[in-house]
């Protein structure tokens, strides 16, 4: 057994889970904190509650680092406990703070110190200090990404860390904790912590609306935004990451932390017109697809059309935000019917898209479609036999919502092509 600090986790949902396996496999003794006693159960026997490429595996080598219960007291043995519950959005828009505040009540003045991963508002921080008086906080953002968590973790850019005077000895051991992993820390001030997180977010998802402003003028004007994207990328100042122009963000993470930071902002007297902009224009993208499916068939009521992949990117079973909700919403009402595969996030869809026909297979989704949607770019749909899929359609007409398919192939293979910003994909050359 390791002999280094022990750490306390509470809240084991994608967060929590992936700190918890990522801290064992440092060589710490983690204790995991959960509410609900049928997921412990399921964690104690080395099953998980979602899909995350590589998290299996850690959790399977490091089962006798990592501890799982629904009891307070085990979490006094820790030195810190880092927060990760959920901070989901109000019917406002502001974020749901009620499981932030019950896991500091049951940590207590007297217990580990507390280092916020969760992500919450500028200011939570101070509102906690003031309410808790004695208490030592610490906030440290998460920055994982869906899919890319474990390396995200382990091989992070860089950790942020922050902390009033009072208490940088705590800040100090959060340091010390992610020492190993060799990444920059950035040590602030608490509200400034929770700002990075925000502003972080916001201008990610600033990008990807952005680009895919430029595929919506691209398609006017006969160039291909992928060109632009890589011309555009090779400025260092820009960068080529999320510069892909598609059907728009989503997740757990962007639209609920760029809502959050324009209602801050708003709260506070200013009005974020860039970041409106930038909701606007994701929300308004995936309603596109149904303007270049009217193209080609008209009105679509009557029509079959399989959407290719549900979740809201690839390498997660996540549903939060995916485009796929707002597609297979608009097209069942302008009275399509609607099929649907995903390689992983099946039962976590059939929750939310009840009226969809889930199938077994990509081919299977296929079968008699008058159209179809590449809405998650899963690496099975571009292996996939589009010569037997056009067999199988009543008509061969796809359009790819994220630029990933081969346009050549799939037309040498009989279908009518449309990408995002792409006009000349579009056509035979």
């Amino acid at each position: 057994m390791s002999e280094k600090e022990p750490i306390g986790v509470v809240g084991l949902g994608w967060v929590g889970l992936v700190t918890a396996a990522c801290f064992a496999e440092l060589g710490h003794r983690v204790i995991g904190r959960e509410i609900e006693w049928d997921k412990v159960e399921a964690l104690q026997r080395g099953e998980l509650p979602f899909y995350e490429p590589g998290l299996q595996e850690i959790v399977e080598r490091n089962r006798e680092r990592l501890e799982f219960t629904t009891e307070l007291e085990p979490l006094r043995e820790a030195g810190i406990a880092f927060v990760c519950v959920g901070t989901p959005p109000t019917p406002s828009g502001d974020a749901d703070l009620s499981a932030v505040h019950t896991a500091i009540e049951e940590l207590g003045t007297d217990g580990p110190a507390v280092v916020m991963k969760s992500t919450v508002p500028v200011g939570t921080g101070r509102q906690i200090k003031t309410r808790h008086p004695g208490l030592t906080y610490v906030s440290c953002p998460e920055f994982l990404r869906e899919g890319t968590a474990v390396s995200d973790f382990l091989q992070a850019d860089r950790v942020v860390i922050g902390a009033d005077r009072d208490d940088e000895p705590a800040a100090d051991r959060v340091e010390a904790v992610y020492e190993p992993i060799g990444a920059p820390i950035v040590r602030t001030d608490v509200a400034s912590a929770e700002m990075t997180k925000l502003a972080s977010n916001a201008f990610l998802a600033t990008k990807i609306s952005f680009i895919n402003e430029i595929a919506n003028v691209c398609d006017e004007v006969d160039a291909d935004v992928t060109e632009v994207a890589r011309g555009m990328g090779l400025d260092p100042r820009i960068g080529p990451r999320f510069l892909s122009a598609g059907l728009g963000f989503g997740g757990s993470c962007f639209p609920k932390d760029t809502q959050a930071l324009k209602i801050l902002a708003g709260n506070s007297g200013y009005h974020f017109q860039l970041l409106s902009s930038v909701i606007e224009v994701n929300d308004l993208q995936k309603r596109r697809v149904l303007s270049k499916l009217k193209r080609h068939l008209g009105p679509l009521a009557g029509n079959r059309i399989a959407l290719l992949g549900l979740a809201f990117k690839p390498d997660t079973d996540d549903m939060r935000e995916a485009s796929s909700l707002v597609l297979a919403s608009r097209l069942q009402g302008e009275g399509a019917t609607v099929s649907a595969y995903d390689p992983f996030a099946e039962r976590n869809a059939r929750e939310q898209l009840p009226q969809v026909e889930m199938a077994a297979s990509a081919m299977d989704a296929l079968e008699g479609a008058d159209a179809a949607v590449l809405v998650t770019e899963w690496p099975e749909f571009g292996d996939l036999d589009w010569e037997e899929a056009a067999k199988r359609m009543k008509a061969p007409l796809i359009v790819d919502g994220r630029n990933f398919l081969d346009a050549e192939a799939l037309r040498a293979a009989g279908f009518v092509y449309e990408a995002i910003g792409r006009p000349g994909a579009n056509r035979p050359r």
